[in-house]
Protein backbone atom coordinates (compact mmCIF):
# COMPACT_ATOMS: atom_id res chain seq x y z
CA UNK A 1 0.00 0.00 0.00
CA UNK A 2 1.41 3.48 -0.69
CA UNK A 3 2.38 5.86 1.57
CA UNK A 4 1.46 9.67 0.98
CA UNK A 5 3.69 12.27 3.09
CA UNK A 6 1.47 15.65 3.38
CA UNK A 7 0.66 18.66 4.87
CA UNK A 8 -3.06 19.76 5.27
CA UNK A 9 -3.85 21.95 2.56
CA UNK A 10 -0.23 21.87 1.18
CA UNK A 11 -0.19 20.80 -2.70
CA UNK A 12 -0.03 17.58 -1.36
CA UNK A 13 -3.92 17.78 -1.31
CA UNK A 14 -3.69 17.38 -4.95
CA UNK A 15 -2.06 13.99 -4.24
CA UNK A 16 -4.73 13.13 -1.80
CA UNK A 17 -7.94 14.14 -4.17
CA UNK A 18 -6.04 11.87 -7.09
CA UNK A 19 -5.56 9.01 -4.75
CA UNK A 20 -9.12 8.98 -3.73
CA UNK A 21 -10.28 9.30 -7.37
CA UNK A 22 -8.12 6.20 -8.41
CA UNK A 23 -9.67 4.28 -5.77
CA UNK A 24 -6.01 3.70 -4.12
CA UNK A 25 -6.26 3.27 -0.63
CA UNK A 26 -3.03 4.71 0.95
CA UNK A 27 -1.85 5.11 4.59
CA UNK A 28 -1.18 9.07 5.20
CA UNK A 29 1.42 10.25 7.02
CA UNK A 30 0.93 14.24 8.32
CA UNK A 31 4.51 16.22 7.98
CA UNK A 32 4.77 19.09 10.16
CA UNK A 33 6.95 21.62 7.68
CA UNK A 34 7.85 23.95 10.57
CA UNK A 35 9.76 21.42 12.26
CA UNK A 36 10.21 18.65 9.71
CA UNK A 37 9.27 16.19 11.49
CA UNK A 38 6.03 13.54 11.28
CA UNK A 39 3.35 14.50 13.54
CA UNK A 40 2.17 10.48 14.78
CA UNK A 41 6.25 9.42 15.65
CA UNK A 42 8.05 12.67 15.58
CA UNK A 43 10.87 11.09 13.29
CA UNK A 44 12.79 13.46 11.81
CA UNK A 45 11.24 14.08 8.16
CA UNK A 46 14.45 14.96 6.55
CA UNK A 47 15.47 11.45 6.73
CA UNK A 48 12.59 9.93 4.93
CA UNK A 49 12.80 12.68 2.26
CA UNK A 50 15.96 14.95 2.03
CA UNK A 51 14.49 17.81 -0.22
CA UNK A 52 11.77 18.15 3.31
CA UNK A 53 9.11 19.10 1.21
CA UNK A 54 5.56 17.27 0.21
CA UNK A 55 4.21 15.47 -1.33
CA UNK A 56 6.39 12.81 -0.74
CA UNK A 57 4.95 9.15 -1.98
CA UNK A 58 6.40 5.75 -0.83
CA UNK A 59 5.95 2.91 -3.79
CA UNK A 60 5.05 -0.73 -2.59
CA UNK A 61 8.73 -1.54 -3.34
CA UNK A 62 10.13 0.94 -1.17
CA UNK A 63 11.28 3.59 -2.98
CA UNK A 64 9.99 7.22 -2.48
CA UNK A 65 9.04 9.32 -5.09
CA UNK A 66 9.11 13.22 -4.78
CA UNK A 67 7.70 16.32 -6.87
CA UNK A 68 3.84 16.66 -6.85
CA UNK A 69 4.20 16.09 -11.24
CA UNK A 70 5.53 13.07 -10.75
CA UNK A 71 3.48 11.98 -7.81
CA UNK A 72 0.17 12.66 -9.47
CA UNK A 73 1.08 10.92 -12.57
CA UNK A 74 2.22 7.41 -10.98
CA UNK A 75 -0.88 7.56 -9.08
CA UNK A 76 -2.64 8.18 -12.41
CA UNK A 77 -0.54 4.76 -14.26
CA UNK A 78 -1.52 3.13 -10.83
CA UNK A 79 -4.97 2.76 -12.06
CA UNK A 80 -5.82 3.48 -15.98
CA UNK A 81 -9.06 2.59 -15.96
CA UNK A 82 -10.09 5.78 -13.98
CA UNK A 83 -8.47 8.14 -16.76
CA UNK A 84 -7.00 10.66 -14.09
CA UNK A 85 -4.26 11.16 -17.15
CA UNK A 86 -3.92 10.39 -20.94
CA UNK A 87 -1.60 7.00 -21.07
CA UNK A 88 2.52 7.42 -21.63
CA UNK A 89 2.81 8.11 -24.83
CA UNK A 90 -0.25 9.53 -25.75
CA UNK A 91 0.29 12.98 -27.39
CA UNK A 92 -2.26 14.49 -24.67
CA UNK A 93 0.15 13.19 -22.17
CA UNK A 94 2.51 15.98 -22.98
CA UNK A 95 -0.43 18.57 -22.78
CA UNK A 96 -0.71 16.74 -19.14
CA UNK A 97 3.04 17.62 -18.39
CA UNK A 98 2.43 21.25 -19.96
CA UNK A 99 -0.17 22.01 -17.73
CA UNK A 100 1.18 20.41 -14.93
CA UNK A 101 4.65 22.49 -15.09
CA UNK A 102 2.41 25.75 -15.90
CA UNK A 103 0.61 25.25 -12.59
CA UNK A 104 3.83 24.20 -10.62
CA UNK A 105 5.93 27.21 -11.83
CA UNK A 106 3.90 30.38 -13.18
CA UNK A 107 1.15 30.11 -9.50
CA UNK A 108 2.29 27.53 -7.07
CA UNK A 109 6.00 28.77 -7.43
CA UNK A 110 5.75 32.09 -8.99
CA UNK A 111 2.93 33.23 -6.57
CA UNK A 112 2.15 30.80 -3.55
CA UNK A 113 5.45 30.09 -2.15
CA UNK A 114 6.43 33.81 -2.07
CA UNK A 115 3.02 34.86 -0.30
CA UNK A 116 2.81 31.95 1.97
CA UNK A 117 6.54 31.74 2.42
CA UNK A 118 7.98 32.76 6.05
CA UNK A 119 10.14 35.92 6.41
CA UNK A 120 9.56 37.06 2.19
CA UNK A 121 10.26 40.50 2.00
CA UNK A 122 7.16 42.35 1.18
CA UNK A 123 8.80 43.73 -1.69
CA UNK A 124 8.99 39.98 -2.72
CA UNK A 125 5.32 39.45 -2.35
CA UNK A 126 4.28 42.27 -3.96
CA UNK A 127 5.95 41.53 -7.48
CA UNK A 128 4.89 38.17 -6.95
CA UNK A 129 1.07 39.32 -6.93
CA UNK A 130 2.34 41.33 -9.49
CA UNK A 131 2.72 38.68 -12.12
CA UNK A 132 0.14 36.26 -10.91
CA UNK A 133 -2.61 37.90 -13.34
CA UNK A 134 -0.90 36.99 -16.26
CA UNK A 135 -0.97 33.56 -15.18
CA UNK A 136 -4.16 33.67 -14.64
CA UNK A 137 -5.62 35.18 -17.69
CA UNK A 138 -3.62 32.32 -19.69
CA UNK A 139 -5.38 29.39 -17.52
CA UNK A 140 -8.57 31.59 -17.69
CA UNK A 141 -8.61 31.63 -21.46
CA UNK A 142 -7.66 28.10 -21.73
CA UNK A 143 -10.74 26.75 -19.28
CA UNK A 144 -13.32 29.44 -21.42
CA UNK A 145 -15.46 26.78 -23.06
CA UNK A 146 -13.94 23.84 -21.46
CA UNK A 147 -14.74 21.75 -18.26
CA UNK A 148 -11.00 20.34 -17.30
CA UNK A 149 -7.40 21.29 -18.39
CA UNK A 150 -6.86 18.41 -20.39
CA UNK A 151 -8.75 15.81 -22.80
CA UNK A 152 -12.49 15.83 -21.48
CA UNK A 153 -12.36 14.40 -18.25
CA UNK A 154 -11.15 15.21 -15.13
CA UNK A 155 -7.71 14.27 -14.15
CA UNK A 156 -4.66 15.06 -12.10
CA UNK A 157 -3.88 18.39 -13.79
CA UNK A 158 -7.32 19.78 -12.31
CA UNK A 159 -6.20 18.19 -9.16
CA UNK A 160 -3.36 20.63 -9.11
CA UNK A 161 -5.22 23.68 -10.29
CA UNK A 162 -7.82 23.32 -7.97
CA UNK A 163 -5.97 23.43 -4.92
CA UNK A 164 -3.66 26.44 -6.56
CA UNK A 165 -6.93 28.86 -7.45
CA UNK A 166 -8.23 27.53 -3.74
CA UNK A 167 -5.26 29.17 -2.16
CA UNK A 168 -4.69 31.89 -4.64
CA UNK A 169 -8.33 33.22 -3.59
CA UNK A 170 -7.24 32.32 0.32
CA UNK A 171 -4.46 35.40 -0.56
CA UNK A 172 -6.85 37.31 -0.98
CA UNK A 173 -7.37 37.76 -4.95
CA UNK A 174 -10.76 37.94 -6.29
CA UNK A 175 -11.19 35.43 -9.22
CA UNK A 176 -14.44 36.98 -10.59
CA UNK A 177 -12.11 38.91 -12.75
CA UNK A 178 -11.97 36.03 -14.32
CA UNK A 179 -15.01 34.42 -14.45
CA UNK A 180 -14.04 30.77 -16.11
CA UNK A 181 -11.82 30.26 -13.38
CA UNK A 182 -14.54 31.18 -10.44
CA UNK A 183 -16.37 28.72 -11.93
CA UNK A 184 -14.14 25.99 -12.69
CA UNK A 185 -13.53 25.98 -8.94
CA UNK A 186 -16.81 25.58 -8.18
CA UNK A 187 -17.76 22.95 -10.67
CA UNK A 188 -14.44 20.93 -9.70
CA UNK A 189 -15.48 21.24 -5.73
CA UNK A 190 -18.19 19.29 -6.63
CA UNK A 191 -17.30 16.22 -7.59
CA UNK A 192 -17.47 13.93 -4.49
CA UNK A 193 -13.87 12.64 -3.79
CA UNK A 194 -12.52 16.57 -4.24
CA UNK A 195 -15.10 17.55 -1.32
CA UNK A 196 -14.32 14.37 0.59
CA UNK A 197 -10.36 15.81 0.46
CA UNK A 198 -11.12 19.08 1.39
CA UNK A 199 -13.10 18.34 3.99
CA UNK A 200 -10.98 16.33 5.80
CA UNK A 201 -7.77 18.39 5.24
CA UNK A 202 -9.94 21.44 6.35
CA UNK A 203 -10.73 19.70 9.71
CA UNK A 204 -7.05 19.13 10.14
CA UNK A 205 -6.41 22.52 10.28
CA UNK A 206 -9.43 23.51 12.69
CA UNK A 207 -8.24 20.96 14.71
Amino acid sequence: MPELYFRPFACSLASRIALLEAGIEADYHQVDLASHRVVADGNDYFVISPKGQVPALRRDDGSLLTEGSAVLQWIADQRPSAELAPPPGHAERYRLQEWLSFVATEIHKAFLAPTFGPDVPDAVKDHARSRLPKALAVVSDHLAGRDVLVGDRFGVADAYLLWALLLVRFAGVDLSDWPSLDAYVERIQQRPRVREAIELERAMLQA
